[in-house]
């Protein structure tokens, strides 16, 4: 949240996929979510990285970002720059984010496997002028479900699993479809198929960049009684709970859970702190590009039941 000021990651489609270049749009909206503030948006920027398997030395990317305002005003300029805006508390406007990536030899894209944007924006008001960006993770490669041959693998004690390859999960797919794309032409009848919760949370678009994080003293403090192994003990993985639980809650269970481990109780300030507490996942916690960020739990889960005749 840009001080009121909420950019959402968008809907996107693959307009152009040909063998050297490809071509991506996408439609993002900012809300000025304030009862009474007016907002200007008077700078939006974004940047590029690309993931591959290969050498990206002959591939380069271009972003285009056009506004969209209602009314069409300001209009959009041939040259790029974003002219300043003004949002009026409760209202929204938009813009198109246009993304070219091409090969200058020629060469086939087909071993890049994700790009991720980063969005920053600048909001301006009552507040002062403050930055912040929108993250997002759009993939390029999908691998083929019929060729692909995955095996059971034994878990002693619990039974066999099958670990099933899908793409880079991002916020634009649906946990149902990723399910019935790559995990059901694998399953026969008697199998379960599970999910993982950082996957499942991927999807819903639950994770945060810690630049846009401001750990206060609370976070500071609480994140000192926890082991380093930990993902709330760092001050950014620790505010993050705290913007989800509540700070009042954290600091009783910081209390609670020290008493009690002096009495040799432990796990109380779980317990205490709410679900949210054992789910989250630091920096470094899940695969690349989502490795710097921190990774929120699923807010629903998802339960799915499957009868295979």
């Amino acid at each position: 949240m840009g001080d009121g000021l909420v950019l959402t990651r968008g809907t996107w489609s693959w307009d152009v996929c040909e063998p050297s270049r490809y071509q991506l749009c996408g439609t993002m909206q900012f809300f000025n979510i304030t009862k009474r503030n007016e907002l200007f948006i008077p700078e939006v920027q974004g940047k590029v990285r690309i993931f591959s398997r290969d050498i990206l030395d002959d591939v380069s990317s271009k972003i285009q970002i056009i506004p969209v305002h209602p009314g069409e005003k300001p209009k959009k300029r041939c040259d790029g720059y974003w002219p300043a805006y003004i949002t009026r508390a409760g209202e929204s406007t938009a813009m198109q984010v246009i993304l070219d990536i091409q090969s200058s030899r020629g060469r086939q894209l087909h071993g890049l496997q994700a790009v991720r944007l980063e969005l920053e924006y600048v909001c301006y008001g009552p507040h002062g002028r403050s930055s912040h960006a929108q993250h997002l993770v759009l993939p390029l490669s999908f691998p083929p479900v019929v060729e692909s041959n995955p095996q059971w693998q034994e878990i002693k004690g619990l039974g066999y699993v099958m670990p099933i390859r899908t793409h880079l999960l991002s916020h634009l797919d649906d946990p149902l479809q990723v399910l019935q794309t790559y995990a059901l032409p694998h399953c026969k009848a008697g199998d379960m198929i599970a999910i993982g919760e950082t996957p499942l949370a991927i999807m819903q678009g639950r994770f945060r960049h810690p630049r846009g994080l401001q750990p206060g003293l609370v976070a500071k403090l609480a994140c000192r009684c926890f082991l380093p192994t930990s993902s709330l003990a760092t001050a950014c993985g620790m505010q993050s709970l705290i913007d989800i639980s509540g700070r009042l809650r954290v600091i009783v269970a910081v209390i609670i859970a020290v008493i009690a481990r002096l009495m040799g109780i432990r796990g109380m300030f779980y317990r205490i702190a709410g679900k949210q507490a054992r789910l989250i996942d630091d920096v470094s916690g899940t695969l690349p590009p989502y490795d710097q960020y921190i990774t929120l739990g699923p807010v629903r889960n998802l339960s799915l039941y499957f009868h295979f005749v």
